[in-house]
């Protein structure tokens, strides 16, 4: 199966992540030179990742709580987020506001490794 990811910021990226965990041959396209460029700008504030609170209360963030929403948050809640960055060796932690961040507060490491495994599971990016 063949994907096409248009868009390289961190929606693309998990999209592309899924896709080609499943099997499938995925191309990323992204207007920009490099992927995860908005994700390196929110990064420069902190990179705050998520909120660590029960999905319960999470979900009622997006407006009036749906089974939509719920399936969807419970499917990549804060323990998720936590086990996915772990797998990329960027350590999170969580503060006061609850609040969750990476550990040195920046957002390159986390992309370069992600982006790095994307490639190595023969993810093409299109840039430009």
């Amino acid at each position: 199966m063949n994907i096409a990811v248009i868009g390289g910021g961190p929606a693309g990226l998990r999209a592309a992540e899924v896709a080609s965990a499943a099997g499938a041959r995925v191309t990323l396209y992204d207007a920009k030179p490099s992927p995860g460029r908005k994700f390196l700008v929110a990064g420069r504030g902190g990179l705050n990742l998520s909120k660590a609170e029960s999905p319960e209360r999470f979900v009622t963030r997006y407006g009036e709580p749906s089974p939509l929403w719920a399936s969807l948050i419970a499917g990549f809640d804060a323990a998720a987020l936590q086990a996915w960055a772990a797998e990329y060796e960027v350590e999170l932690f969580t503060a006061s506001t609850g609040r969750i961040y990476p550990r040195g507060l920046k957002a390159a490491p986390l992309l370069r490794r992600w982006v790095q495994r994307l490639r190595s599971r023969e993810v093409v990016f299109r840039m430009n």
